[in-house]
């Protein structure tokens, strides 16, 4: 296949992840906003930021069987009209209802990107190159992370958030113009099926040990890392660090880019490691791992820089994502679409859950000038770091189904 037509491929799906990242982080800059206006709690706050997890997670079965019987351009172009709709409808609203409905509408929308992006790449590149060629994806969507710290703190100095909701929409409609007009479209093979087959294969996924197994800790992981790389690190940096509002937001970016080193770093890495006899499988297990001990760190308060630990975070963060390669190693091409979404399902599931108790347990403190005391921010990180540590150890233990599954997929 052409280079130009990959590279094509790469750069259009990227995009999409890179609106999807945005749109997922944005309430980090509109909270203080938001709450001022309309005199949020945290649990509020952390109700109406989830919301996109929620609307995107009810959304990835449905997107996965699409994907896998129409292709990821159509699906990508036409899902991300509702994302633009949903921003205009929050950017438009003067009540939380508004909020909640343009959030989940958002949530929705995107809800393809990440999956799509996976999609293209497995159909357009070799297995061999998917670890790296995920790993700049990530990467792409990780300036969405960077863009929501400094930068977009800045543009709400000259502008109002919802000046903002109407920029975010268009660009979001050109993007979906771009990957419905220049994305190639890949040949439908023969595994192609109606969409009662295709989700059944769904369900297939869904009762599969092999799939759990691989997905236990980078579910978890990665559920800890959106939920506060979204909304929840700034707070605890203003709260548990005492840093300024600007010397967060500067963190916020310092974290998005980390991740994409992190990401393209571990890509990169991932099968050389492999030729030398480690898998992705178990590279990705010492990745996550690294996490879990960044956050004992911060927990901890070990008297690091500040950036220096939020660069470690944003590094170790984002390697759960590897296991998105594993699965493209551990189940067949015709049902890689539905493999990933199902992962993102769980994962984003997650995400929801875990934004919704933090703000739970945080408004079991009482705010002292808007901010709560740093006991309330430790107590959610430590029982975060337990969850982790008890799905590191499933993910370690030894397993049959997986080669059995690897030997059936081959």
């Amino acid at each position: 296949m052409p280079s130009s037509v990959r590279l094509r491929v790469f750069f259009l799906f990227a995009a999409g992840y890179f609106v999807s990242y945005v749109f997922r982080g944005v309430n980090l800059g509109f909270a203080p906003l938001i709450t001022h206006d309309l005199g949020l709690s945290a649990a509020d706050l952390g109700l109406l930021t989830s919301l996109y997890f929620i609307g995107f997670a009810v959304a990835q079965i449905p997107v996965g069987v699409l994907l896998d019987h129409f292709g990821p351009s159509r699906v990508t172009a036409g899902m991300l009209v509702f994302a633009a709709a949903g921003i205009w409808t929050f950017g438009a609203s003067h009540g939380l209802a508004g909020l909640m409905v343009g959030r989940l509408l958002i949530g929705v929308g995107v809800s393809v990107c990440l999956s799509a992006a996976f999609k293209a790449s497995a159909q357009h590149f070799p297995v061999a190159r998917l670890p790296l060629v995920n790993g700049f994806t990530m990467a792409v969507g990780g300036l969405g992370g960077v863009v929501v710290g400094s930068p977009l703190a800045s543009l709400l100095h000259v502008v109002t958030w919802r000046h903002v909701c109407v920029g975010l929409g268009v660009f979001t409609l050109v993007v979906a113009a771009a990957i419905g007009l220049f994305a190639p479209r890949h040949a439908q093979t023969r595994h192609r099926a109606d969409v009662i087959s295709q989700f059944k294969g769904t369900w297939h996924i869904m009762k599969s040990g092999a799939f759990w197994k691989i997905a236990s800790f980078s579910v978890v992981s990665q559920g800890v890392f959106y939920a506060m790389q979204s909304l929840w690190i700034r707070p605890y940096l203003l709260d548990v660090m005492n840093l300024t509002p600007a010397h967060a937001a500067a963190l916020v970016s310092v974290l998005g880019f980390a991740m994409m080193f992190g990401c393209v770093g571990f890509g990169a890495a991932a099968r050389g490691m492999e030729r030398r006899g480690v898998s992705v499988y178990a590279f990705c297990g010492v990745g996550m791992a690294l996490y879990v001990a960044v956050q004992l760190l911060m927990v901890l308060r070990v008297p690091l820089p500040p950036v220096a630990l939020l660069a470690a975070y944003g590094v170790f963060g984002g390697t759960g994502i590897l296991s998105y390669a594993v699965m493209a190693e551990y189940f067949p091409s015709h049902m890689i679409g539905r493999a990933t979404t199902t992962l993102t399902l769980v994962i984003f599931l997650l995400i929801f859950g875990f934004q919704v108790g933090i703000g739970a347990v945080l408004s079991l403190w009482t705010p002292e000038g808007g901010r709560y005391p740093a006991a309330a921010h430790l107590t959610v990180w430590s029982v975060l770091i337990a969850l982790q540590a008890a799905s590191a150890v499933w993910y370690a233990l030894p397993s049959r189904v997986l080669q059995k599954t690897q030997r059936a997929a081959s």
